[in-house]
């Protein structure tokens, strides 16, 4: 019987996660195959051009430009249906940030169109159709993210999990192709750097995939050409921020979600002064730092070393202060005795992979560095203080991930209204008919749960009976002992409540110092200040080709790192 009884549930998951694997293995074929034509049409392969990667792009955004119509349209029509919600997902602050990055890639787009009107001689038409098709692309998925980002879909789930995961891949796709084209623009002005260092001996053809035409405007052309690659930052985030939150709502098919309230967290700024003070010290000299290396690097070889040593120093000590944050934070939370929340959510689990998967991304790097350091035969002097820097971003990317990882999993602090209930419980001596309604759900909720009379407070302090008229002498005695009693306690509450507040402070403006910190971080490598690069003691190590090769491929992850970071140090102060 008990087979049987077990035999319809087993049989009712089973296609689901059988549509689960499929649509998986459709998406990583889909990503593989554009991967591919992308890799070819990055090494110059035979038969295959810009226009044909372009055409895949294209014919992908397409597909999904139908799913989103599709489910829209079917949403409008059954819009009074209750739907299930994760209240987890698509944050409202999330979906304020990949709107802005929309935004700029929406400039993009038509830094784009514009460009290809000047170039059209000698462009394909898939490069003017391009944009176009994204622009509406982008249009149309950050639409559906607001409205839908929550949704927990249980209807039509086999199709659904196939046009979702259709999105995820697509905007992986996307933001493949915008990493290879911005880092074969890095890679274009990277040699002459390297030979203003000093290192002229190292010797490689770079890649270029200029229009072999002339402009028609070239004024024009001369901004468009190099607006593309300053905004090319954002298209990057907003497409892996896009296939974050895609991908959340793909494992969200199907789910049960468990229906309680959750708490709202709005980002108030009140209380963390300190921290936002001591963070905008530090974006705002990244700042500058940035305006300055991207200025004096490749001038000349003193400028060069100069800049490089610039940044090194700067870099150290931003790292040391986060540590030193992040190390403090993680104390703090050593001296609470607060339980973690362990309840399933996709949302906050794909976070904490995220930040150790993209961390990887620096530790690569970092490693390499330190490599090169011990192994190099001869050491210029800036390159030294690549020692401690890549050391540093071993360690603060440790203790981060450790802080904000914890973070989201510790359950919020629940307001404590047992000593408002007992001032109304003392003044009303012992009555609840006094009580407003909030009170007196509290108090028959919690105190009174096991008991229909009025319970004991703070053991002994007073006790409510139920006859007035038999007890007025015992009342009057047990409330002056409760004066007493009540002071003491609550001069005790409020101490520990006092010590309480004192560490939220001190957490909530480590959170909002680190926050700016990260999007400080975030700034060098974004607009091309990489000393990855431009140090040259790596090439010679690894050589040229191969360290070139490592730096493309982890300086995307550490990128995004530090967007994911400052996204999640945000929620961090929100709920602390």
């Amino acid at each position: 019987m008990e087979q049987t009884a077990g035999f319809p549930a087993v049989g009712g998951s089973y296609p689901q996660k059988n549509a689960e694997i499929l649509s998986s293995q459709y998406g990583i074929n889909l990503f593989l195959a554009g991967l591919l034509l992308t890799f070819a049409w990055a090494v110059h392969a035979v038969g295959i051009s810009k226009s044909h990667l372009l055409s895949y792009l294209i014919t992908l955004m397409l597909i999904q430009l139908l799913w989103m119509l599709w489910y829209l349209c079917r949403s409008c029509t059954q819009r009074r249906l209750i739907r299930d919600k994760d209240t987890h997902a698509g944050a409202r602050w999330l979906k304020c940030g990949i709107t802005l990055f929309a935004v700029i890639t929406l400039i993009l787009d038509s830094f784009k169109i514009g460009y290809y009107i000047d170039f059209s001689n000698c462009l394909s038409p898939t490069e003017g159709i391009f944009p176009v098709t994204h622009a509406v692309h982008t249009i149309l998925q950050v639409y559906f993210l607001w409205c839908h980002a929550k949704d927990v879909i249980q209807s039509f789930k086999t199709l659904e999990r196939f046009g979702v995961i259709h999105s995820v891949f697509t905007n992986l796709l996307l933001w493949t192709n915008g990493v290879l084209t911005e880092s074969k623009h890095q890679l274009n002005e990277h040699k002459e750097r390297l030979i203003t260092l000093g290192f002229g001996n190292i010797t490689i053809v770079l890649d270029d995939h200029a229009p072999q035409c002339n402009c028609t405007t070239t004024t024009l052309c001369s901004i468009f050409s190099q607006g593309i690659y300053y905004l090319y930052p954002f298209n990057i985030e907003y497409h892996i921020l896009a296939s974050t939150m895609l991908y959340v709502l793909w494992k969200n098919i199907g789910r049960k979600v468990e229906h309680h309230q959750q708490n709202k967290t709005p980002f108030k700024f009140h209380g963390i002064t300190v921290g936002m003070i001591f963070g905008l010290i530090v974006l705002t000299s990244t700042i500058a730092i940035v305006v300055v290396y991207l200025i004096q690097i490749g001038g000349s070889k003193i400028k060069s070393e100069l800049a490089l040593t610039m940044f090194y120093l700067h870099a150290i000590f931003v790292l040391a202060l986060m540590c030193t944050a992040g190390i403090v934070a993680l104390l703090i939370y050593r001296l609470e005795d607060r339980s973690l929340d362990n309840s399933k959510n996709p949302a906050r689990k794909l976070d904490a992979e995220l930040l150790v998967g993209t961390a990887a991304g620096s530790w690569l790097l970092s490693w390499g560095s330190i490599l090169a350091i011990i192994c190099a035969q001869g050491h210029p002097k800036y390159t030294w203080y690549n020692l401690p820097y890549s050391i540093l971003v071993i360690i603060e990317k440790y203790i981060q991930n450790l802080f904000i990882i914890e973070s989201i999993h510790r359950e919020q602090e629940k307001v404590n209204d047992d000593i408002k209930t007992l001032r109304i419980v003392t003044i009303s001596r012992g009555s609840t008919l006094s009580l407003p309604p909030l009170y007196k759900e509290i108090y028959n909720g919690r105190a009174a749960r096991d008991s229909g009379d009025i319970p004991c407070l703070f053991k002994g302090s007073i006790c409510g009976t139920e006859n007035d008229a038999a007890g007025g002498a015992k009342e009057e005695m047990s409330q002056d002992n409760s004066l007493v009693m009540h002071s003491a306690s609550d001069f005790s509450f409020y101490s520990s409540n006092s010590v309480t507040n004192n560490k939220r402070r001190i957490l909530k403006n480590i959170a909002a110092f680190l926050f700016l910190c990260n999007l400080s971080l975030w700034i060098p490598p974004a607009f091309g200040c990489r000393p990855e690069y431009d140090n040259g003691l790596e090439e010679i190590v690894f050589g040229f080709e191969p360290w070139i090769i490592v730096v493309n491929l982890a300086m995307p992850f550490s990128i995004f790192y530090r967007m994911h970071s400052a996204a999640s140090l945000f929620e961090v102060n929100c709920k602390t």
